[in-house]
């Protein structure tokens, strides 16, 4: 059985930069990068609906280490794939990397100090054989979502309809749709980059959607950036940017939580000024719920708003009631004609890529734990995960996470300790859910998701400042982390 000092699960965004972080800080250690699907890449390589591109800017989605140097700073997802293999390249590892290997299973051994991991291999021949490997420490780097199927409710009368339903998480590679009337069903991150790009060549775009979503316009083309790019080092250019958009996502946040209805009346007007003063924005783009309490959309340039003003698409605002042959009838009476529908319904939650855990033969119950630091659970030891924010570019944590995991690491080894663990020994303190968040998504996974705790160091604090003071700077060792010796 093939052994490794760490495995890193996933070789998307967040398993590249780990790895790049560990070749650069622990360059002695031995690690191998198990990825299920065929390429690197993650997200970026598996979604390619159109439009597909980032709702963070690069300078800050992008990593720490290597500057973001294509002109858009609101980046296509081919562009993004390309900076992630590049990024592999650059750090030789390819070589690393083992693909469609998905792990099914991890046994912790504390009288080894090793974990052992079950995956499923998948040949070229298409047959799948389970093996063995082991290392000593575990960094997930699978995201958040399962890869294999997105979320789709299930809409009344679906199977009449004679056009297309599609997910966007399952995009067919040959899918025509000029001159198609196309519905798009939802009004998050996908829905509102699908509905311009679809509209360029469609008959016509509809988004429909039950409730409205805040959506913010930002400039394609960060102009500071390139600015400072022509009269600087294009590392301490490229740092400036990341600074002056960290600053500028934590001030909306803060802001839209202790103003929140001043940040509601300037998002209502910013989006009347694109539309025009005959638009219903308050129908369509004027939530019940306060600003943050869901993730904002950002939209390039306003291309939503400029594809509804100038008619190639239109916003409906209804409930389903069911579907027909020919499109679906909503519950006003309304019906919407489609020859393809598109269901940008979200995501299914999936912690660990779905693999199960057992320490020392037990069955780990990850919705019993409680997250320490954001990243490590209670009574897991050597385990790691990569989550990102949800409330700013999911990288930035990421890469925090990744440089504390190398620290640790190297603690590890200076004091000649085998193992780590997070004790959560305080009865009194309490247990909130571990994202704050309201989207649909969460909702649905928050049964199985691991708990918070109210205070450090298992509070998720979802603010760069703080993680940087914590996760940069901050101890390794607290009273919550107990070390070990064989």
């Amino acid at each position: 059985m093939n052994h490794f000092d760490v495995i890193i699960i996933g070789a998307g965004l967040s398993g590249i930069g780990a790895a790049c972080h560990l070749s650069r800080s622990q360059p002695h250690k031995t690690f191998s990068i198990l990825e299920s699907r065929h390429a690197m890449g993650g997200t970026w390589d598996l979604f390619r609906y159109p439009g597909i591109r980032s709702d963070s800017d690069m300078h800050t989605l992008g990593y720490s280490f290597k500057p973001w140097r294509d002109k858009k700073a609101i980046a296509d997802g081919t562009a993004i794939r390309e900076y992630i293999q590049q990024t592999a390249a650059e750090y030789d590892l390819a070589k690393h990397i083992q693909y469609q290997c998905r792990v099914v299973a991890a046994a912790w051994d504390s009288s080894t100090a090793n974990w052992t991991l079950t995956i499923e291999r998948t040949g070229s021949d298409n047959k799948t054989v389970q093996e063995k490997l082991s290392c000593n420490f575990i960094y997930s780097c699978t995201g958040y979502y399962r890869y294999d199927k997105g979320y789709t409710p299930d809409f009344p009368g679906a199977e009449q309809f004679k056009g297309q339903i599609i997910h966007p998480q399952q995009w067919p590679e040959d899918l025509d749709y000029s001159g198609k009337r196309v519905v798009v069903i939802g009004s998050g991150a996908t829905a509102i980059t699908l509905v311009p790009s679809m509209a360029k060549t469609a008959a016509h775009v509809t988004m429909l959607q039950r409730s409205p979503t805040y959506v913010i316009s930002r400039p394609e083309i960060d102009t500071l950036s390139r600015a400072l790019g022509k009269i600087l080092p294009e590392k301490l250019a490229y740092g400036l940017t990341r600074w002056k958009n960290v600053s500028l996502q934590a001030l909306m946040f803060q802001m839209s939580r202790r103003f929140p209805k001043l940040v509601k009346r300037l998002l209502r007007k910013s989006a009347r000024d694109w539309l025009g003063k005959d638009f219903d924005v308050d129908t369509h783009f004027n939530p019940r719920y306060n600003p943050w309490d869901q993730r904002l959309c950002l939209v390039p340039n306003g291309d939503l708003f400029r594809s509804l003003r100038q008619g190639t698409s239109t916003v409906v605002t209804d409930h389903i009631e069911h579907f027909t042959e020919s499109g679906i009838r909503l519950k006003s009476g309304d019906v919407l004609e489609a020859d393809i529908i598109v269901s940008a319904t979200g995501l299914e939650l999936l912690v660990f890529g779905g693999m199960q855990l057992t320490v020392d033969s037990q069955p780990v119950v990850i919705p019993e734990t409680v997250g320490y630091k954001g990243m490590m659970f209670s009574d897991v030891p050597n385990l790691a995960l990569a989550a990102g924010y949800t409330n700013a570019s999911w990288t930035l944590k990421c890469d925090l996470t990744s440089e504390y995991v190398c620290r640790l690491l190297a603690y590890m080894d200076r004091h000649n300790y085998q193992y780590c663990v997070a004790k959560f020994n305080d009865p009194q303190m309490q247990r909130i859910p571990f994202l704050d968040l309201a989207s649909g998504y969460v909702d649905r996974a928050i049964d199985e998701l691991p708990k918070q705790g109210s205070k450090a160091p298992w509070r998720l604090y979802q603010n760069y400042l703080l993680d940087i003071l914590n996760l940069r700077a901050g101890s390794v060792r607290d009273k919550a982390m107990k070390f070990y010796r064989l």
